[in-house]
């Protein structure tokens, strides 16, 4: 029984090992319809983030270059309408020069009435027109104006810088005009001044002059902000070559310290677009070089500008990856079961295996490798299934032979031992007490032979003792009493036959046949445990600890008494029978007696148990 136990044990692990073996390759257990699901999203996923990753640098590019164009564009309007009303002022103090100053004689009249008509004609654009001696002396002045006292223009930048260079047109930052108190109003106002050097005629010898074109700084800066009226965040400021900034939406700020403008490095700029990184902000900066000045009209396009930073088209990406992600998880689902579906069924039939389920059905379809799979694992398992069954017959008959070998000790050397008082008993001519022992040794024989079975009821085996206690108290003449104590409730149990008759022949011939007060006691219970427990004590000689582990593992002592067979015999006979847990307990003192307890399942003894255990098969209901 135990090797059967065994085999199926071996089985099993055989089982769980080729499974493993077939289905699991990583150290971590994972499913194949797992790893493949996993494997197509990670795929999937990657290729849509570079996808998307992709499609988002190109609509940052393409956007990037429509915010550029439509920068230039804008620059480009910009500076023309700057560089028409640059050219206007122009064309008006080339027509002062040319057709009022240069052939006027100043010492006859003043250009003052052409340069009013002039100024009329141009007001909204112009502040003032003034005409200065070389010495700084105002010859003209339009409209009349008084000249603030202590003011000497002979140091003043647009003064300086048109004597300097005569050759050439000059245009200053922007300033308060500070020449003249003429105003009632006591208004200040802004301007840009044009100067340039002139030739003043009249005066005996040739003698340069200044020309001052005050230009109404209001008229560029409403262009300027006619550009600037949007809410991107996007910018256009003006500034001179060295960076010097002439209009910018922020002016005051930048006055007060409170923002910053990169202008001296896009002053340095060619003309086109270039990015750049300003006080943590990435930025597009476009500029365009005006004519005759030299000024810079620069746009800015900062990182925070809604269209730059494509927050739209972010959105736009992720709502197309996700809705992507969702329709990919979906068809790998799909995917992913249609090609483990066969290894899935196959697996299931592996666990049908491992269950010890009898004819469990194996999956043979899907692919030809899956197919050849199952084949090849139903032809093991009916293999494996035959050899089991031809090794758990082997074991069987073995079991049997061992049994009945063991068996067939006992029978002969009792008979001996029984005949041998009879015939003593007849020579003595005690014949009622050789016919007691012919009667209780016929009782106990019917008991022995039990219609050729092994397993009988408890009760019979107590009876079967009894018979061989009356015998033996007849041959030592009632030198020793027994007695008997048996539950109810075990008698009908199930015992293999003649296992207390070895243990009471030990107790006779090993304990109390040399007592004059001998005592055996016999007695049979259930345990808390639910299990039967019989135990022969007696108040014999007793033997030693070490002695008493002997009787049970060394089978070479000779027995020089009694059948000839040790307790060995009886422990082996039950385990055998209904395994290892169970057999005999023996405990002794030296001049205190032994005492020997059988230990055996609690199994009802009718024809079906007993045929169970007479095949071999041990109880399922003794689990």
């Amino acid at each position: 029984m135990q090797g059967k136990k065994d085999f199926k044990e071996k089985l099993h692990n055989l089982l769980v090992r080729w499974k493993i073996g077939l289905f699991m390759r990583n150290a971590v257990p994972r499913s194949i319809q797992v790893t493949i699901l996993i494997s197509f999203t990670v795929v999937a996923l990657v290729c849509m983030l570079g996808m998307g990753i992709a499609l988002y640098e190109r609509f940052l590019v393409r956007s990037e270059r429509m915010l550029t164009e439509s920068a230039q564009l804008t620059l480009d309007q910009t500076v023309l309408n700057l560089e028409v009303y640059l050219r206007n002022m122009r064309r008006m103090s080339d027509a002062i020069y040319y057709n009022v100053i240069k052939d006027q004689d100043m010492n006859v009249s003043s250009p003052i009435e052409q340069m009013d008509f002039l100024y009329e004609a141009n007001k909204d654009y112009l502040t003032s027109l003034a005409l200065y001696t070389e010495e700084g002396e105002l010859l003209s002045a339009s409209p009349v104006g008084v000249e603030k006292p202590g003011v000497d223009v002979t140091e003043q930048n647009w003064f300086k810088r048109a004597l300097s260079r005569p050759e050439n047109l000059h245009f200053s930052l922007p300033h308060v005009q500070n020449i003249f108190v003429d105003d009632p109003t006591f208004r200040y106002y802004w301007v840009i001044s044009l100067s340039r050097a002139v030739e003043l005629g009249g005066r005996g010898v040739p003698e340069q002059g200044v020309l001052l074109v005050d230009m109404n700084y209001a008229v560029i800066e409403q262009m300027m902000e006619g550009v600037n009226d949007n809410t991107n965040k996007s910018y256009v400021y003006l500034c001179d070559s060295l960076g010097n900034i002439i209009y910018h939406p922020m002016l005051m700020q930048i006055a007060a310290g409170l923002y910053n403008e990169n202008s001296a490095a896009a002053a340095s700029y060619d003309d086109g677009s270039i990015k750049e990184k300003f006080m943590g902000d990435n930025r597009i900066v476009t500029v365009k070089t005006m004519s005759y000045t030299g000024w810079k009209l620069v746009s800015v396009i900062p990182g925070s500008n809604p269209y730059y930073g494509m927050k739209d088209i972010r959105y736009f990406v992720i709502m197309v990856l996700s809705i992507t992600l969702l329709a990919m998880l979906i068809l790998n689902r799909m995917v992913a079961n249609r090609v483990t579906r066969p290894i899935t069924m196959l697996n299931n039939s592996i666990m049908e295996i491992e269950m010890g389920r009898s004819d469990p059905a194996v999956y043979i379809g899907g692919p030809s490798e899956i197919e050849h799979l199952g084949r090849t694992l139903k032809s093991s398992y009916e293999q494996i299934e035959r050899l089991m069954k031809d090794m758990v017959e082997s074991q069987e008959e073995k079991r049997k032979s061992e049994l009945d070998a063991l068996q067939s000790q006992i029978n002969p050397h009792f008979l001996y031992n029984t005949l041998d008082s009879i015939v003593w008993m007849i020579e003595g001519e005690k014949y009622d007490d050789a016919v007691f022992m012919i009667t209780q040794l016929a009782s106990l024989f019917r008991v022995s032979l039990s219609g050729g079975k092994t397993i009988i009821p408890i009760e019979d085996e107590i009876r079967h003792a009894g018979n061989y206690m009356n015998i033996q108290k007849v041959r030592f003449k009632d030198a020793f009493t027994v007695t008997f104590d048996i539950d109810e409730r075990i008698k009908n149990l199930c015992t293999v036959k003649l296992i207390v008759q070895p243990i009471l022949e030990n107790a006779v011939y090993y304990g109390v046949k040399d007592m004059e007060d001998g005592e055996i006691s016999v007695r049979g219970f259930l345990g808390d445990d639910g299990d039967v427990y019989i135990r022969v004590s007696d108040n014999g000689f007793g033997m030693s600890g070490e002695e008493t582990a002997l009787l049970l593992t060394d089978n070479s002592r000779v027995r020089k008494k009694g059948s000839g067979v040790g307790l060995i015999n009886v422990q082996r006979r039950i385990q055998l029978r209904f395994g290892q847990q169970y057999g005999l307990v023996i405990e002794s003192e030296p001049d205190e007696g032994t005492s020997v307890t059988i230990h055996l399942p609690a199994i009802e003894c009718n024809e079906e148990n007993r045929k169970m255990l007479e095949s071999g098969r041990e109880s399922e209901s003794e689990g």
